[in-house]
This record gives C-alpha cells, sequence and structure tokens, in this order.
C-alpha cells in the first residue's frame, strides 16, 4: 500500500493511508447549482478522500493491475475547514452522465454543492465512532451516496463511501487519470459480489489502523443496487459487518447460507414478496437474525441514491414521488437501522408502518 499522510486533521491517525483532494470544479457554484439536502444531525462534517492499494490482491477486471481504490471518509468534524468538498470531478461527472445518456452538461455534477468540508478537524469520541461503509451501484461514482454519507456523518458516524475500480463510471485517481467501468458491457454479477465483499474486508483493515476514530466492533455496510447485494457476500466473509442494508439491489448470491446478522432491505414496490425478483423471497428466509422487509412506493431503481433529489432539480425527475421526499426516506430508514444495531438505540420506524412515512410498507411473509 502506498503510504501518506492526512494533513492536519486526522493525522497521524490515518498514517498508512494516501491523502488525495479531488480538484474543485472550475469556478464558484452559482446560486442556481444542484445543492444536496441538508442533513439533520447536529454536527460539522469533515471529508477526506483515500487512495488506497492491496499489493497483496491483483485487480480482479485488469489483473496486470494491483487493486486500487478510491474512499471518501466522512466524519463528525470540531468546526468546518475553509475548504468545501467536492462532489465529483468534472471528469467523473462526464463519464457517469455520458454513459447512462443523461442530456446533461457534462461537467455539471461536479458543481453540486455539498455540506462537508475537506480535512477538518475530526471531533473524536472515547472508544472509537460506529463504522458505516457505503458501496454503490454497479457503474454509479461512490459519489451518488454523499447525501446519506454526510446525514450519518452529522449524527456522529464514520462513513467510508468505497470507489470500486473499474466497477464505476468516473473514479479520479491522485495523478489525474479517471477510471471508467471495464466490466459494465458483460458483468458477471455473482463476482461482483465477491469483489465488492473483497474490497470491504481490504478497507476495514487500513481503517482499522486507526481504532481511535473508529470503533472497528460496530460496522455496518449498506449498499444500493450492486452494492447493495454485495452486503450479503460481505457479511458472510468478514464477520466485523456486522448488519447490512440493501437498498434495491437483486441478490446476485446463492442464497442458501443462512445469515445471523441484522439486515435490511429496502426497495422499490417490485421488491415486495412475490414480485418479478424472487432472490428477495428466497434470501428473506435465510435471514436467521433481526430483519426487516420495506418497500416505498412511488420510488424507483435510483430513487434510493442521490440521483433522486440532484434529478428532480436539474429537471429531470426518475419516479413519481419527490426527489427530496425520497431523499428524507432513504435518510431516515437507513439511520434508524444503523442507530438501532450500531448504538443499541430504540428506533420505534422500524417496529411498523408509521403517519409520518404512509409511503413504506412493511412486509413480514
Amino acid at each position: 500500500m502506498r503510504l501518506g499522510r492526512l494533513a492536519g486533521a486526522v493525522g497521524a491517525a490515518l498514517m498508512t493511508c494516501a491523502l488525495f483532494t479531488a480538484p474543485a470544479a472550475a469556478g464558484e457554484a452559482g446560486a442556481d447549482a444542484p445543492r444536496l439536502p441538508e442533513p439533520g444531525g447536529d454536527h460539522a462534517i469533515g471529508m477526506v478522500t483515500l487512495h488506497l492499494t492491496d499489493e497483496d490482491r491483483a485487480d480482479p477486471w485488469v489483473p496486470d493491475e494491483r487493486r486500487e481504490l478510491m474512499v471518501s471518509l466522512w466524519y463528525p468534524a470540531a468546526a468546518p475547514s475553509d475548504t468545501p468538498s467536492p462532489y465529483m470531478t468534472a471528469e467523473e461527472s462526464r463519464m457517469y452522465l455520458e454513459a447512462d445518456g443523461i442530456p446533461l452538461p457534462p461537467g455539471v455534477l461536479s458543481t453540486v454543492v455539498t455540506h462537508s468540508t475537506v480535512g477538518a478537524e475530526p471531533l473524536r469520541a472515547r472508544g472509537g465512532r460506529p463504522l458505516v461503509v457505503l458501496s454503490p451501484g454497479f457503474g454509479m461514482p461512490r459519489a451518488t451516496l454523499t447525501g446519506l454519507a454526510e446525514e450519518l456523518a452529522a449524527r456522529g458516524y464514520v462513513v467510508a463511501g468505497i470507489g470500486h475500480n473499474h466497477e464505476a463510471n468516473g473514479i479520479t485517481f491522485p495523478d489525474g487519470h479517471t477510471t471508467g467501468c471495464a466490466v459494465c458491457d458483460d458483468p458477471d454479477y455473482a463476482r461482483v459480489g465477491d469483489v465488492r465483499a473483497a474490497d470491504v474486508s481490504f478497507v476495514l483493515d487500513e481503517l482499522g489502523t486507526y481504532g481511535r476514530l473508529v470503533d472497528p466492533r460496530r460496522v455496518a455496510m449498506v449498499g444500493h443496487s450492486a452494492g447493495g447485494f454485495s452486503t450479503i457476500p460481505a457479511v458472510l466473509s468478514d464477520r466485523r459487518v456486522t448488519a447490512a442494508v440493501n437498498m434495491d439491489g437483486n441478490f446476485r448470491w446463492p442464497n442458501d447460507i443462512p445469515v445471523d446478522r441484522p439486515v435490511l432491505m429496502l426497495g422499490k414496490p417490485s421488491h415486495a414478496p412475490g414480485g418479478p425478483d424472487a432472490t428477495w423471497d428466497e434470501t428473506w428466509g435465510e435471514l436467521t437474525g433481526w430483519k426487516r422487509w420495506l418497500t416505498v412506493e412511488g420510488m424507483e431503481h435510483l430513487s434510493f441514491s442521490d440521483v433522486a433529489p440532484l434529478a428532480a432539480q436539474l429537471g429531470i425527475p426518475m419516479q413519481d414521488l419527490d426527489g427530496a421526499r425520497c431523499d428524507a426516506i432513504t435518510r431516515a430508514y437507513v439511520t434508524a437501522f444503523v442507530d438501532r444495531h450500531l448504538r443499541g438505540r430504540y428506533a420505534p420506524l422500524l417496529d411498523g408502518p408509521s403517519a409520518r412515512y404512509p409511503e413504506v410498507a412493511f412486509h413480514r411473509p
């Protein structure tokens, strides 16, 4: 792994990780620039970007390379720094929008306004803070889960968003080059689950070198789409992952192995019991620990990411439900889940239907 030092704020606690601060978009974001919704927690939010190289593992998609990851790390901060956190680089924005055929100016996502600042002094907690690992959808940059990450960090969590190299349309590295999705045209989804589970274990190894910031006994994985179905292989292969959330991912893993840790399945309406994706019914039967199965009326596959609120602001809504409402529901239920299972807090939102969120249906087949 490449050695480095996180400047100032996180300091010696991150001595084994290389820092990369993504370049900001050219010019200042205008008043009409798209903005992530405000987080609801009480803490200021710091963000740093880590470049990690697993020298012991060849990249599964490009075997002549070592496995390299870009990881965004959000955390509660004592006070903001003077540098707003970028959302994406201009090249990440261009590659993602072009790959998905989204009719927007190519660099527009590099202007998105976030609510974190680069390298802010971390607000430490005795024994370290609980960690949430985020894994994005297949082909999607890790930035697409930034809103959820900031929500959790503002509420006291450390959050690691993993950029799985060659599985996203746009990952910018410290030397300025940006990789695309090498396997999107012919994905082996079961292998993707294996690879992402190995990526999560490697990131936990690296983040475990600074236990003063992170409590390694309290780790959850939350994923969208491919990141969601990858939670099962991650849980089965690494006991450090103590709880998991799948946000609308078709389970691409053999569903005949019992999973004894808490799992939340959160999906669009077609992911209800008996729906067209039988893997949700199959997986539900193998969950032997705490579990919930929820679907949200009016949401679609991308609604569980930043795409929902940003697309609404950019004039291309992606689902029937308002984008900001989609975002609020996702944040509320994921926060309730990790509060319950990483902090032991009572979370009545998970006990049954709520008048605050009538769109959310509970399924207990």
